[in-house]
This record gives structure tokens, sequence and C-alpha cells, in this order.
């Protein structure tokens, strides 16, 4: 981590604020597999009100048999892909939710970028591909997508791993008063890991509260720091944390 705190000021210009978040459970078992529900959701914040679109629940009945077939024909209708290391790693029936909820909320990310534009678009986690999850081709384009529309995307972590000296980023914040990011240099992920946007620790309210932030490598540093500043001076924050992607969790 840089020493030298970046001190922030809230840009009161008049911002669109977007977030996606997903979420999935097991409804029960069967004699073959599992029933499952999907949902997701999308909040974005325009002229001073939080509105909504709730997706779901979906229900999918998953065996063992049918698991391949359902992930695939879900990839391929909506993100047009078709990602070979699944096939090759099967995951188990109990890992199924969390990965048709990932496909979920890819989909509603790239539907986002492509439908707003000069606006921040929040993502819940990082903006780490190369992963099962999240293949490093279709996270450049929903990246890409959101730049061409002048919009940024920015990635809150509540959990992270990222350590400096066995500590926690997110737990050595510096007495300086908030809001700023500090700035990580130096990480080398090990491929095929692929960190597709610069990593902050941001401290946006006072509290003792800190999340990594991610925001898209590809724009420029001033541009990083413009788009956290019209955050502050568009949403509400509570604990560091927006209260468009809170939104979107609940």
């Amino acid at each position: 981590l840089k020493p030298q705190p970046i001190p922030l000021k809230p840009r009161r210009v008049e911002t669109i604020v977007a977030a996606v978040d997903t979420s999935s459970m097991k409804i029960g078992e069967t004699s073959t597999g599992i029933l499952i529900a999907v949902r997701g959701a999308t909040i974005w914040k325009q002229n001073k009100h939080y509105k909504y679109m709730r997706l779901g629940p979906f229900i999918f009945h998953i065996t063992e048999e049918n698991k391949r077939e359902v992930y695939n024909t879900l990839q391929t209708a909506y993100l047009n892909s078709y990602q070979e290391h699944f096939h090759q790693n099967l995951p188990n029936l109990i890992q199924i939710p969390t990965r048709i909820a990932n496909l979920l909320e890819k989909w509603l990310q790239t539907m986002l970028t492509k439908t707003l534009g000069n606006s921040l678009i929040l993502f819940d986690g990082s903006l780490t591909s190369g992963t099962p999850d999240t293949p490093t081709q279709l996270m450049k384009e929903i990246l890409n997508t959101a730049r061409k529309r002048n919009s940024i995307v920015l990635a809150f972590s509540k959990m992270t791993n990222l350590r400096v000296n066995g500590y926690l980023i997110t737990d050595i914040l510096p007495s300086h008063n908030p809001p700023y990011l500090l700035e990580t240099t130096g990480l080398k992920p090990r491929p095929p890991i692929v960190l597709l946007g610069h990593v902050y620790v941001a401290r946006l309210t006072h509290g003792n509260t800190a999340f990594r932030l991610d925001i898209d490598r590809e724009v420029s540093s001033e541009q990083k720091i413009e788009a956290v500043e019209k955050l502050l001076g568009n949403d509400l924050l509570s604990q560091s944390y927006p209260e468009t992607l809170r939104l979107a969790h609940i």
C-alpha cells in the first residue's frame, strides 16, 4: 500500500448510480437431484430516487444427468459464450446454485453496461478474472462496453485475502480524515488469474470500516478518482458502503 492517502471530495454532478447482485438457495432434494432458486436485482439511483428491477426467483431441478446441459444452455443463450473449463471440471451439485446465480449476475451486468451511459456501475466483488465463475474474455467485454458508453465500473469487495505484512489491506487504515483511498502497488497474480481492475482500499466514511475497491484498469487515474468522488456526491454511504449496492443485496 502506498502510505499517502488519496483525499476525496464529493462531486455533486448529477450521475446515475446503478448496482447488480444475485443470490441462490437450495429449496430441497429430490430422488434424483436438488431443487434450487435463483434471483437477481438491479438498483439505480436517478434524480434522487432509488428504483429497482427484480428478476426471479427462477426454479431449477438440477440432477447429475442434466447439470451440464442446463448450465451450457443458459451460458450460450444469455452470454453467447461457451466455458470449456466448466466441462472439464464439472462442479458438484452443491456448487451449481452459486454457478447459475453467477451466470445471471454476469448477464445483468452486461445489460446494465449496454443500457446505461455516463453512469457509475457498482459490482459486488472484485474485477479479478480467470476463475471458473469469471472468464477473462467475458469480463473484458463487460468493462469495454461500459467504457464505450462513458460509464465506469467500481467493484466493492466485502472480503479480501490481500495482505501486507500479514495484515489484511482493509485493516491498515492511517489516521487520516475520510473519505480517502489507499492505492496498492506490485500485485502480481498467478496465471490464469488476471486483475482487470486497479485495486484500492476505500474508506469513505468515518469509522473503522473499509473495503477493497477495484476500478477498471483501462480508465485514467484522474477518471478513477473522479468516479469515486461522483459516487460520494450522488449516493448515500453508510460504513463506507454505497446504499445502491446494499439495496441490491436485499
